[in-house]
């Protein structure tokens, strides 16, 4: 065990305060005590906190900033934990072919798909890349998913979705999400096309922000219209660092911070989804609407509906195909009799798992600068704080071993909050309104174009910077926006390069 982790597990064990949240069943009294003295805000930004370079833990990679920084292992994995790990990353970056094929247990993509691999939609683990804002380039919406809902108009419909058995109501003929990709003899879905509009944003000190407001259009569409009251939801795939650790956080850690009144308005709750190990409703906490559970329904569900691939959990070959397409069902499906009835047989989704709960957090950047000082200071004085929620320690109880009792720092609380009208999307999802967006994790974020240099930001991936996120906020983050903007320049500008650090 490295001196770093020691000295941090020391932390915890001597330090003393009132807990901030009560209902942590896998510590006692004291621990959690001391786990409250830990996780507390500070109200010191003229240095660094103790182990904030390290907003992992001991899953923390130091590893040389470039390319590839998103896609290292935790730092405290085991060497059978780092083999499985490596299986993963090759099934995560190998693309998938259309059945029958000479290639063993690779095909059975489709027959309607968005991508081929799921590293195609999360490039080198990090954020997606959408279509270029240049009106005269045109590309493939590949990272950029477009979700397909409509009112419900049956009692039945209207039953499942009171009870979690759906989260929306699909659009009948093209499913919950537009494919534009098919196999051969398949048409596709149809094709997605963006129009952006300058907004321009006057901020203190003279200075001028032009936002990008997009208008989304789905054309060619080849199964016929689509239901005149259809809703649609960009989605961006969003980086997969840290996902590990943010499943072992405690539920009575995020629940904690449900209902309460942080300032400003701001009262996050979370959405409670249906969990398809057990039946039942469970916390989510993954996607942009937190509508998953656990990162192996969430991986599954991508295998089901991004790449028609079956899974255990999500058996069907034909993925998001629907009654009204019917050719898809006569297409073969790539399930191999040596390795089960599953196109992704359980070992291999263990793997894909594994894979996506240990790819790395990044060690900060430039803790000590002054000016990330500074900036600091100001997140926490613009309250951002209040949904990007610094830190926590994770469960002693964690499924897996290296995540469990780790000091993290995600800045997330993991619920829902209205971010306004400017990023409404008018789609409902579980619980989640349709102007309601899980806060994001914002650790690595300052990495966002190291990995991906035309990554962008937000769910639809319409911010070309991050003041350009953070002038998009509103609802009830509207507060905290308007303080950014009411900033000096030069205040803004560290504002930035304290985001740049995590």
């Amino acid at each position: 065990m490295s001196k770093t982790v020691v000295a941090v597990l020391a932390a915890l064990a001597t330090a003393g305060a009132a807990v901030a949240s009560d209902g942590r069943d896998d510590l006692s009294e004291q621990d959690r005590a001391r786990v409250g003295k830990v996780t507390a805000p500070t109200d010191d930004f003229s240095r660094p906190e103790q182990f904030e370079p390290l907003p992992a833990g001991a899953t923390t990679t130091r590893k040389l900033i470039n390319a590839d920084i998103f896609s290292h292992p935790s730092a405290n994995l085991t060497f059978e934990g780092r083999q499985e790990f490596l299986v993963g990353n090759g099934l995560f970056r190998k693309d998938w072919v259309s059945a029958p094929s000479s290639t063993q247990a690779s095909d059975g993509l489709g027959p309607l798909f968005n991508a081929r691999s799921c590293q195609a939609c999360h490039t080198k683990d990090g954020r997606g890349t959408v279509p270029g804002f240049d009106p005269m380039e045109r590309s493939d919406a590949v990272a950029l998913l477009l979700r397909l809902a409509v009112p419900p108009t049956t009692d039945e419909q209207r039953r499942q979705l009171a009870s979690g058995e759906l989260p929306f109501v699909p659009e009948p003929v093209y499913g919950s999400q537009l494919q534009n990709f098919s196999v051969p003899g398949l048409p596709a879905e149809g094709r997605l096309e963006i129009e952006y509009e300058p907004v321009r944003v006057e901020l203190n000190g003279g200075e001028v922000a032009t936002l990008m407001k997009p208008t989304y259009r789905i054309e060619d569409p080849a199964y016929g219209p689509l239901r005149a009251d259809v809703q649609i939801s960009p989605r961006l795939a969003p980086p997969m660092i840290g996902l590990g650790l943010l499943e072992a956080i405690h539920p009575a850690d995020i629940l904690a911070n449900a209902g309460a009144d942080r300032g400003d308005g701001i009262s996050g709750r979370p959405n409670w989804v249906l969990d398809e190990r057990t039946g039942k409703k469970a916390l989510g906490r993954f996607n942009w609407k937190a509508s998953q559970p656990s990162v192996e329904q969430q991986s599954a569900v991508a295998f089901s509906n991004d790449m028609g691939l079956s899974t255990p959990m999500f058996p069907s070959h034909y993925g998001e195909c629907t009654k009204a397409q019917a050719a898809c069902f006569d297409l073969p499906h790539g399930a191999q009799p040596r390795l089960g009835e599953h196109e992704v047989p359980a070992e291999l989704m263990d793997f894909v798992t594994t894979y996506s709960v240990n790819l790395a957090v990044p060690q900060r950047r430039d803790v000590d600068d002054a000016r990330v000082l500074a900036g600091k200071k100001l997140f926490y004085e613009a309250n951002c704080v209040a949904c990007h929620v610094p830190k926590y320690v994770t469960r002693r109880d964690a499924q897996r071993e290296e995540h469990r009792f780790q000091l993290i720092w995600p800045y997330t609380d993991l619920l829902l909050h209205d971010m306004g009208e400017g990023l409404a999307d008018g789609v409902s999802e579980g619980e989640a309104s349709g102007s309601e967006w899980r806060t994001p994790p914002l650790w690595g974020i300052g990495l966002t174009r190291t990995v991906n240099p035309n990554a962008t930001w937000l769910h639809d991936g319409r911010a070309r910077s991050l003041l350009e996120a953070v002038l998009w906020h509103g609802g009830e983050a509207q507060a905290a926006r308007d303080r950014v903007v009411a900033m000096t320049p030069d205040e803004r500008a560290d504002l930035i390069r304290f985001l740049e650090s995590l």
